[in-house]
């Protein structure tokens, strides 16, 4: 009883940089906890909690997108350490990343500006990061980069995981493999990253955001944001069809609204480009002409449109 007490106390006076958030939706989605995150628009994108595909017992929780930029919509929490930062997440595509830029985390970071963030997501098929100041990319969007990186599998659970230091430091595994190039350590790719950022993150939100028009529904499960590596849990990815468990489906939506900073439209590759789109690089066969704003190098491999 005593050692209890002493654990509790203990608890209590711990820092924020100690704590740890995780949930498995198995006591449903509490929206107050967890809510929708959708800055400047919402066109149509969903997010449900869900009980036709799970990672582990019967609840997920899912975010259905229509593509654009203002067909983005993500869930999350504030709750996040001061120091290190550590998230876990199991997590299911239907489809598998494109040659088009996309973020399926999303993180404010007020080390860049307020309302701007540090992204996950993907671009040329695999996974990369993505600062939006300065449209960054680890790693490099070079054929050498992308070659450092890996892809999602399309329909399959897996264990997604990264680390963000207080040195500016990331590291990420993916099935508790580690991924070269998405790890500022020794990365011969990282030269566009540079290493004077240290991200500042105040928020974790899960989710899908499409700069060329891209769509796809994604589900996460067994959430774990902290100061330390938990780890997969000893489980192993597994492949669950969504339609191969029956089960409801409880849909939040946010209402459809309409702003100026960012075109919903979704492009050819031989049209105009959407406004955060990419409009060029070496390599690049798709459109070079931006509806709006105009077309922006970062480097040999990636132009992008920004207003």
């Amino acid at each position: 009883m005593l050692f209890r007490q002493v654990a509790l106390v203990a608890s209590a006076i711990l820092p924020l940089s100690f704590a740890q958030v995780s949930n498995d939706f198995e006591s449903g989605w509490d929206q107050s906890a967890w809510p929708i995150y959708a800055p400047d628009c919402n066109q149509g994108g969903t997010v449900a909690l869900d009980s036709t595909t799970a990672h582990s017992g019967k609840n997920s929780m899912k975010v259905t997108s229509p593509g654009g930029y203002c067909g983005h919509i993500f869930f999350g929490t504030t709750k996040v350490p001061t120091g290190d930062l550590y998230v876990k997440v199991w997590l299911k595509a239907t489809k598998a990343l494109t040659a088009s830029h996309v973020s399926f985390i999303t993180m404010s970071d007020s080390s860049q500006a307020a309302g701007k963030h540090l992204r996950i997501g993907g671009q040329n098929s695999i996974l990369m990061y993505n600062r939006e100041t300065d449209d960054a990319t680890l790693p490099d969007l070079s054929p050498q980069g992308t070659a450092t990186s890996k892809a999602l599998t399309a329909g399959t659970w897996e264990c997604f995981e990264y680390h963000i230091g207080t040195d500016g430091s990331i590291e990420t595994w993916l099935n508790s493999q580690a991924i070269a190039g998405l790890t500022t350590a020794n990365n011969p790719n990282a030269n566009g990253w540079g290493t004077s950022s240290r991200p500042k993150i105040t928020a974790v939100y899960f989710g899908w955001e499409s700069y060329g028009g891209d769509t796809n529904t994604f589900w996460y499960d067994d959430i774990a944001i902290g100061s330390t590596r938990v780890g997969c849990g000893g489980s192993s990815p597994t492949s669950v069809p969504a339609s191969s468990a029956p089960g409801s489906t409880m849909v939040t939506s946010v209402k459809p609204t309409s702003t100026s900073s960012a075109p919903s439209a979704t492009t050819t590759a031989a049209a105009t480009v959407p406004l955060y789109g990419q409009c060029g690089g070496n390599g690049w066969t798709g459109g070079t002409v931006c509806l709006s704003g105009t077309c922006k190098s970062n480097g040999e491999w990636y132009s992008q449109c920004v207003p």
